[in-house]
């Protein structure tokens, strides 16, 4: 493998950003980052740190580099590192009393740089012995220009997109790698050069205050993973709503992972370009920890203790939302805006405060409840599982035909019971439509199930019979007389006799329908969305 030597310089007098490379990123001086990643590599080199400042030099010995003290002649502004580097390669190998094969420069001002990329750098070097330089470096295709006797002049032949542009390629701090034989005092590149060509953040040089914002921003960046259920059985109300908390996390990266009958979640995700990866092992916890997540938001139904012991063992900060099992109780923060909880448990927040509303919803007009009712809609969420769609449809057809009332039928990404619906005329479908609040700002009346789906119907006021789709929705509790709903519990425990006496009484009942707007309009669920948010960065932040 062979002897490797890093050196890494650091002046006291910077003037950009003054003292910059003891200056605290993250709590920790920005010199550290260089040496540490350094002492990182696998190839195990000699560290040291040249600089003509004793308190750098003080600081790289705590962090466990060598040092070197630099001459004052070339530690001024104007002094190129070529020398630098050569006077410390020479002082390392007198003081380690061995040849180096290779001396790299590390500059402090790529703190992002990986010890990956460092090694896969160093690998290339020594696999490949024709090569006697490598430098780090960064695409920097762009349409760009030049100044020449002061008329600017495009680099380019002709105006196209990026892609079609020919590459350019800008030097960055990161690494320069020298074949030993190549250095000398005033050089440090031979002509068989590689770029090594780094991004997501590594490729970053400080060199302003904005840079170092930028790398601030990015060492605090944490990556969320989703782990989500959805499909034909469960529906996707869990898909949507962890896409809304996905769309309001700006500042860190997102992934999301669905299990492995979740094939219509995967789906829906890949639709709105977020990275999306479906279960492989026998055991989601090994996918989850393949992704190496800062924080685990698990919107799955209830979990375990297994389940969540495993994930608290490795370290990860979890939010659980609509978690009603024995794994709710080790969550570092759980979210339930459906379901009540009957304990009262710290980090445990549940109740339509704590409902994710779209921005459709937020954003929507409210109701303004008319004497006659000419709209009736019926939605039943992603895949409406007991066809409540025709039910209803079938008990309410003949009393719309003959009142001239209008029906609208709103399915979701799963529906596929269309055949159902044919034989009916003179009504509207429409499928995953993206703007379903106007439709039911538009309706008189809604028939829907008792899901997420209410709490978008109570944000505009528009009344609504509910019908539960399984045992479960019967426990959420919004979806009640409280709040303005006719909720008539188990859809299909429900004679249509009844269904159709239900409809007909409200249609006729313009003082009921009206308190329904009324007590639905009284909950301020759009603020709902921010409080669950600012608990979410709260818990990141901590």
């Amino acid at each position: 493998m062979g002897n490797i030597l890093v050196v890494i310089p650091a002046r006291g007098g910077s003037k950009g950003i003054p003292r910059k490379n003891l200056r605290l990123l993250n709590d920790k001086p920005l010199i550290y980052y260089a040496i540490n990643t350094a002492l990182n590599s696998k190839y195990c080199p000699d560290v040291y740190v040249s600089s003509e400042d004793d308190e750098i030099l003080n600081s790289a010995l705590l962090f466990g580099a060598k040092t070197h003290r630099r001459d004052q002649a070339i530690a001024d502004d104007k002094s190129t590192l070529d020398p630098v580097i050569y006077a410390c390669f020479e002082y390392a190998r007198t003081i380690e009393k061995k040849e180096y094969d290779y001396i790299i420069t590390m500059q402090p001002t790529s703190p992002l740089l990986t010890k990956t990329s460092l090694d896969a750098a160093i690998k290339k070097a020594i696999e490949n012995k024709n090569i006697e330089t490598i430098i780090s470096a960064k695409d920097n295709t762009h349409l760009s220009w030049r100044l020449e006797n002061n008329v600017f002049i495009p680099n380019y032949k002709e105006r196209v997109n990026r892609q079609y542009l020919t590459p350019t390629f800008v030097e960055t701090g990161g690494f320069f790698i020298t074949r030993q034989d190549i250095i000398k005092p005033n050089n440090r590149i031979g002509k068989n050069v590689e770029l090594f060509v780094l991004g997501n953040g590594e490729e970053i040089d400080i060199d302003t205050y904005d840079d170092w914002n930028i790398c601030e921003y990015h060492i605090r960046k944490k990556h969320i993973v989703f782990v989500v259920t959805g499909n034909n059985v469960v529906g996707l109300g869990h898909v949507y709503n962890t896409l809304l908390i996905a769309n309001d996390i700006l500042n860190h990266k997102i992934s999301f992972l669905v299990d492995k009958d979740s094939q219509l979640a995967f789906d829906k995700i890949a639709s709105k370009n977020y990275p999306v990866y479906i279960q492989k092992e026998d055991n989601i916890i090994e996918d989850i920890k393949n992704l190496s997540p800062d924080i685990v938001i698990n919107d799955r139904l209830d979990t375990t203790s297994e389940y969540m012991n495993n994930l608290k063992s490795l370290d990860f900060k979890v939010i659980n939302f609509e978690d009603l099992g024995e794994g709710a109780k080790k969550a570092d923060l759980v979210i339930n805006a459906i379901y009540p909880e009957k304990n009262v448990l710290k980090n445990h927040h549940f109740g339509h405060k704590y409902f994710i509303l779209r921005d459709e919803f937020i954003y929507s007009n409210q109701k303004i409840i008319n004497k006659e009712v000419r709209n009736i809609l019926i939605t039943f969420g992603g895949v409406d599982p007991n066809n409540y769609t025709e039910k209803v449809l079938k008990t309410i057809y003949d009393y719309c035909q003959d009142k001239n009332i209008s029906i609208t039928i709103i399915t979701g990404f799963g529906y596929d019971k269309f055949e159902t619906l044919k034989k009916y005329q003179n009504i509207e479908i429409l499928k995953n439509v993206s703007n379903i609040s106007s439709y039911m700002l538009n309706a008189d009346l809604i028939f829907t199930s008792a899901g997420r789906t209410v709490f978008e119907i109570a944000s505009i006021g528009t009344p609504a019979i509910v019908l539960a789709q399984n045992e479960r929705e019967l426990t959420h509790f919004f979806a009640s007389s409280e709040y303005g709903f006719l909720n008539l519990g188990l859809g299909y425990n429900v004679d249509n006799n009844d269904l159709y006496n239900n409809f007909v009484d409200l249609i006729e009942s313009y003082d009921n329908r009206l308190y329904m707007g009324e007590l639905m309009k009284r909950r301020n669920l759009k603020e709902s969305r921010k409080a669950v948010i600012k608990l979410i960065q709260d818990l990141i932040n901590e």
